[in-house]
């Protein structure tokens, strides 16, 4: 985690220097959208998280170990899809549950096919927003 937030703080403070040399940048503004930006997510992020946890609480954490474990093979890795493409809502519900699952014993190759099926196959999003658009042909 250290090594995020060092990567993080470094791209940071490149763009921050780089944007300093362009004339047009008001460092205050932008301060304000980020801080704008980051307000929501200062409310839902605790919430997703103790959500999460509630969740992991509910089931116990053998099945986890079990069904999606780092001993549960292909099966796992292909349930974990499964779950991820079924898995509702945005970042702020999907990643602290990952984490939550993560501590509960899950496979890293179980919460990476889980985190990229979250993000490519998404039912909700197909089902609600592609499928309507673009027609079921």
């Amino acid at each position: 985690m250290g090594v995020a937030y060092l990567t993080v703080a470094v791209l940071l403070a490149a763009t921050a220097a780089a944007a300093h040399r362009h004339p047009g940048v008001e460092h205050r503004a932008v301060w304000r959208l980020g801080l704008h930006q980051l307000r929501p997510l200062l409310v839902r992020l605790p919430v997703a998280i103790v959500a999460a946890s509630f969740v992991a609480e509910l089931i116990p954490p053998e099945w986890f170990a079990r069904v999606l474990g780092s001993s549960s093979g292909l099966p796992g890795v292909l349930l974990a899809s499964v779950l991820g493409g079924a898995l509702p809502g945005g970042p702020s519900v999907s990643f602290p549950l990952v984490l939550v699952l993560a501590h509960a014993g899950v496979g890293v190759p179980q919460m990476i096919a889980m985190l990229t099926a979250w993000s490519v196959l998404a039912l909700h999003r197909v089902l609600t927003f592609e499928l309507p658009m673009m027609g079921w042909a």
